[in-house]
């Protein structure tokens, strides 16, 4: 049930980033729902190696780097995906700040 939760938050949080963003463009709440399990598929496998190799990245940035990892797994979806595209680097980063924000705002109302 709690990925089913976090799925549903992460579309809702691409979402609102598309919305807020003019580098980033999302058909429609399916299509949403599509790349939040394929963000999940990325972050799972490829994600995991990024954050192992960059750990003294994230160290010494106290965890910002992680930005820049999640900015790369967006790009790589956007990449594959069709009706998911981010235009450059700076806009996949700002789309993983929102989705941070909007992730910690509504898990901590549910």
């Amino acid at each position: 049930m709690d990925l089913i939760l976090t799925l549903l938050i992460n579309a809702v949080a691409l979402m609102a980033g598309a919305h807020l963003l003019k580098g980033v463009d999302v058909e429609d709440f399916a299509r949403a729902l599509i790349v939040a399990v394929a963000l999940a598929l990325l972050n799972a496998t490829l994600g995991n190696i990024l954050d192992f190799i960059t750990t003294p990245l994230r160290f010494l940035t106290l965890g910002l780097f992680s930005f820049v990892v999640d900015g790369a797994m967006l790009l790589i979806a956007a990449y594959f995906l069709k009706g998911f595209t981010v235009q450059n680097f700076g806009s996949a980063f700002l789309l993983a700040l929102i989705m941070a924000v909007v992730n910690t705002l509504l898990h901590g109302l549910l």
